[in-house]
């Protein structure tokens, strides 16, 4: 089959697919996030601690992280829509795997599976972005489909504590694959074949390794992977344990959990693409470098709490959403711009598995840190928090070095800006 150029879409046209993948990407943030405020019913459940429950968030994440850089062999070797279709309906087995665990083993071993599927999909979705964006509209572009987390902090995570209180934990999974059927349904029709990558021939099998390695070798990626592990860590070795901390140690109840996340996520939605825009006007480095900077204001509040009602706590908590996630926009779109675009799939899962493997290693490393006191609230969270900001400050320094790969590289066509709203 002959290889053609990326097809050009229309403003329509476009504007859909991002948002296609924009929801491919909610449900499996939603897959992840949603287990952490269901973490007081699932520690009862199970009669497991933080370090058990911080077990239960990073197998997920250390199996996303390990399939991510397999599919670094293979990613550049299939046609962009097949492959996602293909694991996308694996991550909706995964999720029906987890609501029918009857046991801590058997969610152990779901939560796996879900990982080494959702762990391919981050990677996707942004290879799409890469192919058909061009790269002076990549911060826009990734601000709407990074609106994946605004709309899991608004709708699954609050609508999944809901159901998951009143109808037990599992049923936000049983909603996630029903929401992943329809969206797999829509994929099959939206998403064009992209197969340009492939004008190159595929690289033999026995090469593959040889070729892996090569990638990780490159001064260049390895900054970029290295940015993007410290970042994944600062953030996880605070968020998986706000819900327990808050019902623990503040009397929240698990059922107003959704409201804090829901002001936290309708924030994040409004400043998203606006941060987008921002990076692509005054550049990705130094966008980052101010919102990571005001991120570690919110990580110390949070980690030191005082006693607040619920109000409060619903009114503080859109600061954290958003420094947490505005600083992913930026650092996602410089991503797409480090690799030589023939391997920017093979790229984009290895930084895909660091993302996962620095997530699981912030969640456990979080739980280790962590104790229970005699009356069930959680002990050290004040250190995690300044472990988070010693890694954000680390971060501000190092994205300096994070530039792409020196090589010649085609100036993009002109194209009309059809992504503002």
């Amino acid at each position: 089959m002959a290889i053609t150029a990326p097809p050009v879409l229309s403003e329509g046209r476009e504007r859909a697919l991002l948002w296609l993948l924009a929801l491919t990407q909610f449900t499996v943030i939603m897959d992840f996030m949603v287990m952490m405020p269901l973490g007081p019913q699932i520690m009862h459940a199970f009669a497991i601690g933080p370090a058990g429950f911080a077990t239960a968030v990073s197998v997920y994440s250390w199996c996303a992280g390990l399939s991510g850089l397999f599919a670094a062999t293979y990613i550049d070797r299939f046609d962009r829509k097949r492959l996602l279709l293909a694991v996308y309906a694996l991550f909706a087995l995964s999720n029906l795997g987890c609501g029918l665990a009857g046991n801590f083993h058997w969610l152990l071993l779901a939560r796996a599976f879900a990982g080494i599927t959702g762990g391919v999909l981050g990677a996707i979705v942004m290879a799409i972005v890469g192919d058909v964006i061009p790269e002076r509209r990549r911060g826009t572009a990734t601000g709407v489909v990074m609106t994946s987390f605004s709309m899991a902090a608004i709708a699954g995570v609050p609508v999944g504590v809901v159901l998951g209180a009143q109808f037990g934990w599992q049923t936000p999974f049983y909603l996630l694959v029903m929401l992943s059927l329809l969206i797999w349904l829509a994929a099959a029709r939206l998403v064009p074949s992209l197969r340009t990558h492939l004008a190159k021939r595929p690289t033999p099998l026995a090469e593959v390794l040889p070729d892996l390695a090569a990638l990780l070798r490159k001064p260049a990626h390895l900054r970029a992977f290295a940015l993007t592990g410290m970042m994944m860590i600062s953030a996880m070795l605070v968020i998986p344990f706000i819900s327990p901390v808050l019902v623990g140690n503040h009397g929240v109840a698990p059922q107003a959990i959704s409201w804090i996340y829901l002001a936290g996520g309708a924030a994040t939605l409004f400043t998203s693409r606006t941060i987008g825009r921002l990076s692509d006007r005054y550049g990705k480095h130094k966008v980052f470098r101010y919102v990571a900077l005001f991120s570690m204001l919110p990580l110390l509040f949070i980690t030191h709490l005082p006693t607040l009602p619920l109000l409060a706590l619903i009114a503080f908590f859109p600061f954290f959403m958003v420094s947490i996630s505005g600083r992913n926009i930026p650092l996602q779109a410089l991503m797409t711009t480090v690799p030589d675009p023939a391997k920017r799939g093979a790229f984009l899962s290895v930084n895909s598995a660091i993302q996962s493997i620095g997530t699981g290693l912030g969640a456990w490393f979080g739980g280790l840190m962590l104790s229970s006191g005699p009356g069930g609230e959680i002990i050290g969270y004040g250190t995690n928090g300044w472990c988070a900001v010693a890694l954000t400050l680390l971060g501000i320094v190092w994205i300096h070095r994070v530039t792409k790969v020196a090589m010649p590289v085609a100036a993009d066509k002109p194209v009309p800006d059809v992504l503002h709203s």
